[in-house]
């Protein structure tokens, strides 16, 4: 006899209203414009903006404008200001992607009558969304709904890491670790330079305001290298064996097909390998966000 998760396994894929492409509500369409309105994930993804622009005027205003080489101006100013525009535009596509969410308050009689169920066939409802409960999904408190393939909720991109967004959530944290690392060499460089010569002639800042912006940035680079380059090789480490943080914290034994190593990043990534995967605005329609733009909210999550 089956086992019930591979019943509810089954049972999706003879039903297509709980397949992955029916993970938007009936009515809405691709009308949804996804962002949780929970105040410390807006505090904290204000905080990382504000951090990377930080970081931005930093090297900007205070190491290479007033550099001598115009080469090692141009090439690094391209470098870290090419990289914290991709940073960035990850961490707005991760904020602002649905990551999976489960239609919400679906489970009604009129529904699973729809479904013309199997003796047998086993369903999950969720009691906190009334959601019918797809595998590997697991409810956030904070997003209040069930999430497909759920890795954990981020306050510092305020959301959920799921199915839809993971890809752009490991482009994040790998950019974000790149530009960390890049600053902490360019503030080496820059000590360096200015220990040799008068302070006064490598900055336009006085030499304490110059050093107490350097120090401060050194300090933010390192706390983000450490943190990134972690979460990076966590992330990159559960898609290649197929299986979420929760998952992992929870000990589930696999029910599902596993996809693993480069199967499992050809899924989130999708295609074959290629730079495409570095690429965060792939997939973008700002003919449909400039639409999205005039729309009303709606629960935790502005709705259009």
């Amino acid at each position: 006899m089956q086992s019930s998760n591979h019943r509810l396994r089954d049972m999706e894929q003879h039903h297509p209203l709980l397949s992955a492409g029916a993970d938007v509500e009936a009515g809405m369409g691709n009308r949804t414009l996804w962002f949780i309105q929970d105040s410390c994930g807006m505090v904290c993804a204000g905080m990382t903006w504000f951090l990377v622009l930080y970081a931005e005027f930093v090297v900007n205003f205070v190491m290479l404008l007033p550099a001598k080489s115009f080469w090692y101006s141009l090439l690094n100013g391209a470098t870290f200001n090419s990289l914290a525009v991709l940073a960035l535009a990850s961490h707005l596509r991760t904020m602002l992607t649905d990551p999976g969410a489960v239609p919400k308050g679906n489970a009604t009689k009129e529904y699973m009558e729809s479904l013309q169920l199997k003796p047998g066939e086993v369903i999950y409802k969720c009691p906190k969304c009334c959601s019918i409960k797809p595998e590997r999904a697991h409810h956030c408190s904070i997003c209040k709904r069930c999430i497909r393939k759920m890795d954990h909720h981020c306050p510092w991109v305020n959301n959920c890491v799921g199915e839809k967004n993971q890809r752009y959530f490991v482009l994040f944290t790998m950019y974000i670790a790149l530009i960390s690392a890049h600053a902490l060499g360019l503030s080496g460089m820059h000590f360096f330079t200015c220990i040799k010569v008068q302070w006064n002639e490598c900055s336009d800042f006085s030499p304490g305001v110059s050093v107490l912006l350097l120090i401060f940035l050194c300090l933010e680079a390192i706390l983000f290298l450490t943190f990134t380059a972690v979460m990076f090789g966590t992330q990159i480490h559960s898609i290649c064996n197929d299986e979420t943080e929760i998952e992992r914290l929870k000990n589930e034994k696999p029910t599902w097909e596993r996809h693993m190593r480069w199967d499992g990043m050809r899924a989130v990534f999708g295609g074959p390998p290629s730079l495409l995967w570095c690429n965060p605005f792939m997939g973008l329609q700002l003919r449909r966000l400039l639409l999205l733009s005039h729309g009303r909210r709606g629960g935790s999550e502005f709705s259009v």
